[in-house]
Parts: structure tokens; C-alpha cells; sequence
């Protein structure tokens, strides 16, 4: 079994090396023998005033363990550093030593596994890594800690908690802006100058789109039209497919994999996919899509909306930067800035029915805990406490007395006129903390903004909070019973996924740089071809049962 930095056994590393290349399977524990000893009184029942009193309280003594954030485009900000961490490091005496990955994170975390040096907490997608590290017998179960540190277990729910379990009935993983209401922040976000400057043209149709941004090329020679915002995972050309099907969210894109009635089927031969393909091959080809789309990086995205150089930018979560962006521009002129439309959508479909993003009750990624832990259930009652209402207003919005001072019968803080009157001061404290936000309780912080919000005029409300609750989250779909269907990295699928992947990949480059909608499809065609020679048929029948297992248990059964 897996134990302390300061005493590891041989016998856990060559197990989970051996899971690492594929080679060994799960294993139970066990004596290998048994004895005959007389049967035992059993224990007496432990009233919940013995189990609080053995509880560990945040902030009675120091809590230090390290964290992995795996994820090539992740480095965890310094702990202590903004207001928010400062305050829980002094107060709650919890510090975090960040391990990170150099933009290489499978090989960060397959050399931690090999050196039998894993981190105290990996956070990191659901799915495949999770799984082989559970599979070699590396994570810390969270079962026994549940009822004495209650905020998961009173937020997330037994349904979101028993989709989160592994195939032993456990419960390993620790959910990032899990939900049971619709959240995201998916979108498009529009230059508010430009567009008035331009009579503000209808932007409803993926005509219209096209259509005005043929006149911000026209006029504004050093403006990016569209900035499809590819610096992490394609979301930009994610949010337009989206534009060209009823009931087609990105999360058919990520998946590789598109429902036809009871089966999953290739993304290539997608009618869907295929359309929008040319219409984004079509914007870059004219250049009204940014040129350096393929290889900028997202410090990159954001600087051009900071200073007003984007007209339209589409992308996952467009709403951290166009916040910024906002308040950036108008500094120097308050009628500038960035506002959000309702996702547009080909001439013919129903707008209410196109999806820019998804959201699950699972939410986005996990925190797991390792069994190089020394301490692990004093990690999961801050990871407890960092989910629970406290934990929420501190990481959120900063300390107390300053943005808010005191609370509501629900939790909720009560936010000072400063939220109101220090916009730049409050987004500077709120974006620092992007990063350090592992747990995300997404009803608690939702509602307790909805709450304050209501309250204000319009062009008092927070900007993320306006466009969130008018668009973002009226427009994300339920991708719930799509979760979890990707195979182990090292099974026979998983090779296939890869493969697929990097098939995927390509092919959507080489699309982007097609010379007319003919050679797109070509292109397409050519990817379907290469991804049924290397399996993809038998890893879309993979996912299908995986996708029906998901429909099982949600419904039940």
C-alpha cells in the first residue's frame, strides 16, 4: 500500500509502474490467509458529539501539504500572495507548496509516479488518471470523512457524489463547480464601440456574424474581427459548432462523438461539424478570423481585448477577460467596452435551442488526494471547508470587510458599496483567485451573486454576473450523461483515443488553412478514413455503452 514520503514500500511502486504501462490490474487487500480468533463484542455506536469532538479543526495547528495542478497550461499562483490565500494561510494556518508542471503535465506526473514521488493532492480531470491511480491502490478513499466534514455531502448531493464514484463503490474524487442548476460562462463577447460606431447591424444569424465582420475588416484594418480564443483546446470553433445544430453543444466536439439516435458516431462524418468546419475555414481564409489563432497563447487573447483590439471573440469562458476588458476601455471612455450577444445560429434554426457550452452536476475537474499524504483527512477538511460557505466567501471575494461584512441566514455575504463603487479594485481581487478556485460550490456562489445583483441597477451590476445570468447559463446545455466516457490511456481504446486525437487535431488545422469548402470536406473525409484504420470504430462502440451506463444511472436503473 501506498504510504508517507518518509515510508514507501517497494511492493506500492512496482504496482503502480505496472499500472503506469499497462500491465497490471486491480487488487484487492488482504492477509492471503485466515485465523480462527473468537468473534468480537461489537464496537458501540459513536454519537455525533464523539465524532465532532475527533474532528480536525481548520486553524487549530499548521496544515501543509503540496499540490500538482495537471495541466500543461496551469501554474498555481503563489500561495499567500493575493488577499484571499494570505488570509486562510494566517488565519486557518493551511500553506500549499505548489508542484507544477513546466507545460508538460502527462510527463510531469508519469515521472512523479515513476520516482514513487506523487504530491499530496492532484487536480486534475475525471476519467483515465484518475482511475490508474486509483487502480494501483495511490488515493486516499473520502467515504470515512463525509458525515464528519458534511459541506460535500450537504452541497454536491448523494446523485452527483455516486456518479463521482469508481468502479469499488468508493468515493476518490473531490468535484470542481459541481451543480444542480445550470452554470458557465460560454459565449460570444462583442466590442461595444465598434459596434455602435458600425450602426449596430443585427447579430442573431451566422450570416450577420459574417456579414459584419466583412465590415470591421473594411474599417478597422488593425482590428482582430473574430478571435476565436484556440489557445486552449479549440474553444472558440467549439462555440460556433455549436451555432449550426439544434441541440449540438461542444461537448460532442471534446467527445469525438455525436449521438444518432441510441449510437455515438464519428465526429468527421457530422453534418453539423462538417458546416461549421467550412464556415471557420471561411472566416480565416478572408482573415476575418485572427491569423495567429493556432499559435498564440492565452496571455496573447487577453491582450487584445484589453486594449480594444478584438471586435467579436467567442471561447469557453470569455467572460474572465471581457470583464477585464470592459472596465479596461472604459477607463478611458466610458461608452466603450464589451457586452455579450445571444449565441448566434444559422438562418432557420431555433435560437433557443443552440447551445455555446455545457455544464454537468459533476461540474468541470477533481481534487484527489494521494497516499503520500500524511495527513489526508486534515486535507480533505480544508478541501471541505474550501467548498463550504466560508471557504466560498474568502476565495471568492476576498477576506471579509472589505467587499463584504457579515452574512445572511443562508451564507451568503453581505456585500459593501465598495463591490459596487470599486470595480477595478474588486475584479483585481476576484481574478487573482481563478486559479486557486479547486473546490467551486457553483449554487452557493451563484445564488449569493444572483441574490445581490437583483438588487442593483443594471449598469451597477457586476459584468461576469449581468451576462451570466441574461445568456451564459440560459445558454449551456445539460452534458451530464455524456461524462466519463473516456477510456484508460493504456487500454487498447485509449491507444485508439490518442490516435483519434491527434487525427482530430490535424485535421482541424488543415481545415482552418483550406483554400474552399470542397477541399474542407476532403480534408474531413481523409480524417475519417485514418481514424477507422487505427480502431475509432471500436472506441465510439466503447463510449456508447459508456454513454448508455450514464442513462442507466441517472434515470435510475
Amino acid at each position: 500500500m501506498w504510504k508517507s514520503k518518509k515510508n514507501r514500500t517497494s511492493s506500492a511502486l512496482t504496482l503502480l509502474l505496472a499500472s503506469v504501462i499497462g500491465l497490471a490490474g486491480c487488487s484487492g487487500g488482504g492477509s492471503g490467509g485466515t485465523t480462527d480468533t473468537p468473534e468480537a463484542e461489537p464496537a458501540p455506536e459513536t454519537t455525533k458529539e464523539e465524532t465532532a469532538s475527533t474532528n480536525f479543526e481548520l486553524g487549530a495547528e499548521p496544515l501543509n501539504f503540496s499540490f500538482y495542478g495537471n495541466y500543461d497550461w496551469y501554474t498555481m499562483p503563489q500561495w499567500g500572495g493575493d488577499e484571499a490565500s494570505k488570509w486562510i494561510k494566517e488565519n486557518k494556518k493551511v500553506d500549499i507548496t505548489a508542484i507544477n508542471s513546466g507545460g508538460n503535465a502527462a510527463q510531469k506526473l508519469n515521472t512523479m509516479i515513476a520516482s514513487s514521488e506523487l504530491p499530496d493532492v492532484i487536480w486534475t480531470d475525471r476519467g483515465a488518471d484518475v482511475e490508474r491511480l486509483r487502480a494501483a491502490g495511490a488515493l486516499v478513499p473520502f467515504d470515512e470523512y463525509l458525515e464528519k466534514y458534511p459541506n460535500l455531502k450537504e452541497w454536491a448531493g448523494e446523485e452527483t457524489l455516486n456518479m463521482l464514484r469508481s468502479s469499488d463503490g468508493k468515493l476518490y474524487q473531490f468535484p470542481n463547480w459541481y451543480t444542480s442548476q445550470p452554470n458557465g460562462n460560454a459565449g460570444y463577447i462583442v466590442n461595444k464601440k465598434i459596434y455602435t460606431e458600425l450602426g449596430e447591424p443585427k447579430l442573431e444569424t451566422t450570416d450577420d456574424l459574417y456579414n459584419y465582420l466583412v465590415q470591421v475588416k473594411e474599417k478597422y484594418p488593425n482590428v482582430i474581427p473574430f478571435e476565436p480564443d484556440l489557445a486552449v483546446d479549440g474553444q472558440g470553433l467549439d462555440v460556433l459548432y455549436g451555432a449550426f445544430g439544434e441541440d449540438h453543444p461542444p461537448a460532442f466536439v471534446s467527445n469525438r462523438a455525436v449521438p444518432n439516435g441510441d449510437q455515438l458516431t464519428s465526429i468527421f462524418t457530422d453534418p453539423v461539424f462538417r458546416e461549421a468546419t467550412q464556415y471557420a475555414s471561411k472566416l480565416f481564409r478572408e482573415k476575418l478570423m485572427a491569423q495567429d489563432a493556432l499559435t498564440q497563447t492565452k496571455d496573447q487573447v487577453k491582450e487584445k481585448v484589453y486594449t480594444g483590439r478584438v471586435a467579436v471573440a467567442a471561447g469557453a469562458s470569455p467572460t474572465e477577460y471581457g470583464s477585464v476588458g470592459d472596465t479596461e476601455l472604459k477607463k478611458k471612455d466610458p461608452n466603450d467596452g464589451y457586452f455579450m450577444i445571444w449565441p448566434v445560429h444559422k438562418e432557420g434554426l431555433d435560437k433557443n435551442k443552440i447551445w455555446t457550452g455545457t455544464y454537468n452536476s459533476l461540474g468541470w475537474n477533481v481534487s484527489v488526494i494521494t497516499k503520500g499524504a500524511e495527513d489526508p483527512e486534515k486535507i480533505f477538511a480544508f478541501l471541505d471547508w474550501y467548498t463550504g460557505p466560508e471557504g466560498q466567501r474568502v476565495i471568492m471575494w476576498g477576506p471579509e470587510g472589505i467587499y463584504w461584512d457579515g452574512t445572511d441566514e443562508e451564507g451568503s455575504p453581505l456585500f459593501t458599496d465598495a463591490f459596487v463603487t470599486d470595480v477595478e479594485g474588486r475584479s483585481k481581487m476576484m481574478d487573482a483567485t481563478v486559479n486557486l478556485q479547486w473546490n467551486g460550490n457553483t449554487v452557493f456562489v451563484d445564488n449569493s451573486k444572483m441574490k445581490f445583483e437583483q438588487t442593483l441597477a443594471p449598469e451597477d451590476q457586476n459584468w461576469e454576473t449581468r451576462y451570466q445570468s441574461e445568456i451564459t447559463w440560459k445558454t449551456q446545455y445539460n452534458a451530464t450523461e455524456f461524462i466519463n466516457l473516456a477510456p484508460l490511456p493504456e487500454s487498447e481504446e485509449g491507444i485508439i483515443q490518442q490516435q483519434v486525437n491527434e487525427i482530430f487535431n490535424e485535421a482541424r488545422a488543415k481545415a482552418l488553412y483550406a483554400q474552399n469548402d470542397e477541399e474542407v470536406l476532403s480534408i474531413l473525409d481523409k480524417a475519417q478514413e485514418d481514424a477507422m484504420a487505427v480502431g475509432y470504430d471500436k472506441l465510439l462502440a466503447f463510449k456508447t455503452q459508456k454513454w448508455q451506463e450514464n442513462k442507466a444511472q441517472i434515470s435510475g436503473q
